[in-house]
């Protein structure tokens, strides 16, 4: 979340034909992302299974020697640069089950997320994706990304469809009550996207003062999230995770941040509220 990285997002340009039928008769504005203003502090690790501490010192184990060795680092800034080359290609068209699960290494992702994790043209790539390829290799097992909706990954993860979660999960109270997290790896921030031609937060200097605009707005003001996200559960409010929210405007949720930012540009809602890193790259995209 500290470079902007200069790849095109398999997730915005499989939108380019949304775009040109949702631009008629819209005008399409560039956006901007207040990267110095963070509205929140988080840190990602990996979900796994309560009871699997096998897989969790595994994980555990690549990310001390990657963090020890300096390699962490570099993995994370070669996508944030846009010099990284790894993608991948599932070698099976489904997810593997039964016995032959065993033979595999099931990473539940939502691959809309960059860099952590998107496509590159038919394939995947990102941050988590990399580290699941090397734990896969370190557990001798074949990876197999299974792409899925944000807000069903940990429950892919109960309940055994999927051996960990890795999609740039922030760890929190609510989710350590269903599954067990790695070690953290990364540490990441909310922020505000908004139109370049939109006033509302030119004045802005700080989070608070973002804060202090949003919580000024009526009804009809809409903040764009992405479902099951900590932008969501900001903007919406939920006392489990100790957002108060903001009631008095509207939240919307979309199953990716693309997905809203699209619409930001095209004027159907107000903000977007999304991970650093993920907001730099897809308003970078969006404003091509």
């Amino acid at each position: 979340m500290k470079k902007i990285l200069a790849i095109t997002l398999c997730a915005v340009m499989l939108l380019t034909s949304v775009l040109a039928f949702a631009s008629c008769g819209e005008t399409k504005a560039k956006v901007e992302v207040f990267t110095e203003y963070e509205l929140t502090a988080e840190s990602y690790a990996f979900a796994i299974a309560k009871g699997n501490d096998e897989l969790k010192t595994a994980a555990n184990d690549l990310l001390a020697e990657l963090s020890e060795t300096g390699e962490l680092n570099k993995i994370i800034n070669s996508f944030f640069d846009g010099t990284a080359t790894f993608a991948y290609t599932n070698p099976v068209s489904t997810v593997p089950t039964g016995a032959d699960k065993e033979n595999y290494l099931v990473v539940a992702t939502n691959a809309y997320f960059p860099p952590f994790e998107y496509y590159e043209g038919s394939k995947l790539s990102g941050v988590d994706m990399k580290i699941a390829s090397l734990l896969a290799d370190k557990l001798g097992k074949t990876l197999y990304i299974n792409d899925m909706d944000f807000d069903t990954i940990i429950t892919s993860v109960m309940n055994g469809e999927s051996d960990i979660g890795m999609a740039g999960m922030t760890v929190n109270e609510t989710r350590l009550e269903l599954v067990d997290f790695t070690t953290e790896y990364y540490e990441s921030a909310q922020v505000l996207i908004a139109r370049e031609d939109d006033s509302v937060f030119a004045d802005c200097k700080s989070a608070e003062d973002i804060e202090n605009v949003l919580k000024k707005q009526g009804k009809d003001f809409i903040v764009g999230t992405q479902n099951g996200t900590t932008g969501f559960m900001y903007t919406a409010g939920d006392a489990d995770f100790g957002y108060d929210g903001y009631k008095n405007l509207e939240t919307k949720s979309y199953t990716t941040g693309a997905l809203a930012v699209l619409d930001l540009a095209n004027g159907k809602i107000n903000a977007v509220i999304i991970d650093k890193q993920p907001a730099i790259m897809i308003a970078e995209s969006t404003n091509k």
